[in-house]
């Protein structure tokens, strides 16, 4: 299991999945509240970024698939969408004469949501998490009870990630554990800050073994996995969300 956490946005995500999540809770937004009326409820959004130093420099595409009625004109589906959700979410200065811009590539989009895909175990694992930017164990989280530490654990490696670097120890920081079956304890722990570290990374590894419980037993009491919180994990990824248990930041 994976966690990751980077100083880039204030959610302490990377700056692609963080843009993605906002341009689909717009396009959620402009859909309910009528602005775009002929939306419907399936969308799916892309972002990629070119760094520079580390430091997120620009947007190099923008992706934006979205259903909608039947007898919407695509030519006004793609303005709609650039005014009125791509542009009251990106910052003009992160998109240029350079910047593509894609929407609905693929021509019309009208059969969607479980009519047009289905399954839920094993669902969206990387837009789930960081959009790719960090390592994933391959665990997926959506139908999962939290005694499965692929969706528990990478819930608190998440929580160490975010805390290393909110406290300052390093602009980025991810961490991965394994375990094995019939075991409580983890059998590795291994934090990489990407040379970005004020203090020794095997420092680290020691104060998140005497400041945590890694057992599942103890992961599920810690981050109080037991309480009915998992509607707000459903949409806009499990990170980044600041209300969730594994996002609060702690003094380490």
């Amino acid at each position: 299991m994976f966690g990751y956490a980077s100083d880039e946005t204030d959610e302490y995500m990377p700056y692609s999945i963080y843009t993605a999540h906002k341009l689909s809770k717009k396009l959620s937004e402009v859909r309910k509240n009528k602005e775009i009326p002929y939306l419907r409820p399936d969308g799916k959004t892309q972002v990629t970024v070119e760094y520079e130093d580390d430091i997120p420099k620009r947007i190099e595409t923008i992706l934006i698939s979205a259903q909608h009625d039947e007898d919407t004109e695509i030519d006004k589906l793609k303005k709609d969408i650039i005014e009125k959700v791509i542009k009251e979410v990106i910052p003009e200065k992160m998109i240029d004469d350079n910047t593509k811009i894609y929407i609905n590539p693929t021509g019309r989009f009208i059969i969607g949501g479980p009519l047009g895909d289905t399954g839920l175990t094993g669902r969206k694992i990387i837009v789930d998490t960081y959009g790719g930017y960090a390592k994933h164990g391959g665990g997926a989280f959506s139908g999962k009870d939290p005694s499965k530490v692929d969706r528990s654990a990478t819930y608190m490696l998440r929580h160490i990630a975010k805390n290393i670097v909110a406290n300052g120890y390093a602009k980025k920081c991810e961490i991965q554990l394994s375990y094995a079956i019939g075991m409580k304890e983890p059998l590795s722990i291994l934090i990489n800050t990407f040379g970005t570290n004020k203090i020794e990374e095997d420092r680290l590894v020691k104060i998140v073994k005497e400041r945590f419980d890694l057992t599942p037993d103890g992961i599920i009491k810690y981050l109080k996995l037991k309480s009915p919180i998992y509607k707000k994990t459903t949409n806009y990824g499990h990170f980044g969300k600041n209300e969730l248990e594994w996002e609060k930041i702690i003094k380490l």
